[in-house]
């Protein structure tokens, strides 16, 4: 064979066959047992999800808890109320391997935004609260797809020399390194 004579391999390997990301604003109507005066805080607990696929698409399907604190009988009086809320959130996958080969071994889905309060409000009517949250995932889909690498049967270890690989650095930019860099505040 010639040294130029390359050749092509295929190689089936697990990879990111698809991915997708969703943002999502709800608002939620809960009902406490008192009509409430004014709201005094509000917050997501107990957050749980899992993925998924669904054709050209992930499904996020998971609950939290809301959690308001309110006062009533006309502010002299305080309680929490906690409702579960389900969800579904359906993440389009925008990019998709072609050539992904039967069906997907894994779904990944990772919340780039946690459920989060925007505001709490006592609805018009006043004897309900009003939560608005917003949440955000990427969602992965793993598979095996095939790889096609380019290979030299012969090597490459003659036309590439070993100081290629060397990276030199002057004094000069010694000097504008930031000793400090990588420790970061340390006294935070």
């Amino acid at each position: 064979m010639a040294k130029n004579d390359f050749s092509y391999r295929e190689i089936i390997t697990k990879a990111v066959c698809g991915k997708g990301r969703k943002f999502s604003q709800a608002t939620h109507t809960i009902t406490p047992a008192h009509k409430p005066s004014s709201i005094l805080g509000c917050w997501i607990i107990n957050h749980k999800y899992n993925a998924l696929e669904n054709k050209d698409s992930v499904d996020v399907e998971g609950s939290y808890d809301i959690n308001v604190w309110y006062s009533y009988n006309n502010n002299t009086k305080t309680e929490v109320v906690t409702e579960t809320v389900k969800y579904t959130d359906c993440c389009n996958l925008s990019k998709k391997d072609a050539n992904s080969i039967g069906s997907h071994q894994e779904v990944n889905a990772r919340a780039l935004q946690e459920p989060n309060t925007l505001e709490a409000t006592i609805s018009p009517n006043g004897n309900k609260v009003l939560v608005q949250v917003e949440r955000e995932f990427v969602a992965e889909v793993i598979g095996e797809t095939k790889v096609w690498v380019y290979v030299n049967p012969e090597g490459v270890e003659d036309e590439i020399e070993e100081e290629d690989w060397e990276d030199e650095v002057d004094d000069e930019e010694f000097e504008d390194l930031d000793p400090n860099f990588l420790l970061g505040d340390l006294e935070e």
